[in-house]
């Protein structure tokens, strides 16, 4: 999807013009994917940009990186305070944040140990992801992939590791050669995992069902919609789904920073309930947006204001 270019990046605790930062072209994370990542959001709320779930996504940034032995060359308080610069310095209000660690240029092979660890921040205007405005109501066109998600002993599936969305390319250029605007991809052992970078979540007979973990990304925004869920007197359940459950869903949604809470309206050309949005569905979604642009009080810390 395209975007417009911002002004500046934080480039290993200095701001750089856009065009300006730039890596080696034997960098280790070029050619090996060593590279761990964040999506954030800012949302424009009164009281100015405000970064939803900071901390939380910088926890998993370390998190992530202490799995692959890259050790971060600032603390997470440098981190945090350079996402919020970042989106100030550039004049931001909602806007798409994204922090990236990764193995530079000093050696070439399969081995990084040796290779700086270096780390950027770049933030800029990026809109819906999956749908717009006018698709809204119907959602989008899900297939389930014939690609599979990682089994527990391969990758780490709870990091967020540039070399994991190999696959999740895969998915989701066989999703778009079949006509759908997403993936779904099931585990290792047939059930459903998630989409090609957001989790996703079933509604059937008032509950909520989304997949445990095992070969999913435990994903904040799934996180924020569970305490939603539960907020507004839904049962969630975290728990194993087989694909034919799917087409017989009352309702589909996948969530994620990049797609936020967004419907899912037919699997494999099956539609999804009546094939608009559900009510559920709306509730959640309209929950998440009100605390997420300041429309509601923000009653569980989530919002970082950057101004």
């Amino acid at each position: 999807m395209p975007f417009n270019k911002s002004e500046y990046i934080w480039f290993n605790g200095e701001f750089v013009a856009w065009d300006d930062a730039k890596v080696h072209v034997l960098s280790h994370a070029l050619h090996y994917g060593s590279s761990i990542f964040e999506g954030i959001r800012a949302y424009d709320t009164p009281k100015g940009p405000a970064v939803f779930r900071l901390k939380e996504h910088v926890r998993r940034l370390f998190e992530s990186c202490k799995v692959y032995r890259m050790e971060i060359p600032f603390t997470p308080e440098e981190i945090e305070k350079a996402i919020v610069d970042t989106v100030a310095k550039n004049g931001l209000k909602g806007c798409y944040i994204r922090p990236l660690v990764f193995r530079g240029y000093e050696q070439l092979g399969v081995s990084p140990f040796g290779c700086p660890v270096e780390v950027i921040v770049a933030a800029w205007d990026w809109g819906k992801y999956l749908v717009g405005e006018a698709d809204e109501a119907k959602g989008v066109r899900a297939g389930v992939s014939s690609w599979r998600r990682m089994a527990p002993d391969t990758f780490p599936a709870a990091v967020k590791a540039g070399g994991h969305y190999t696959n999740s390319q895969l998915l989701n250029m066989e999703a778009h050669e079949h006509g759908y605007d997403e993936a779904i991809a099931l585990d290792v052992y047939g059930y459903v995992a998630e989409g090609s970078g957001e989790n996703i979540f079933m509604v059937r007979d008032g509950e909520l069902l989304t997949p445990q973990a095992g070969s999913i990304l435990g994903g904040i925004t799934r996180n924020a919609v569970l305490k939603i869920a539960s907020e507004l007197g839904y049962t969630t359940h975290e728990v194993q789904i087989a694909r034919e459950h799917l087409y017989i869903a009352d309702e589909l949604f996948f969530c994620g920073t990049a797609a936020e809470i967004t419907p899912i309206g037919s699997v494999d050309g099956l539609p999804v309930g009546n094939g608009l949005v559900g009510p559920i569905t709306e509730a959640i979604r309209e929950r998440f947006f009100d605390i997420a642009t300041g429309k509601a009080p923000d009653v569980y810390g989530w919002l970082t204001h950057a101004s």
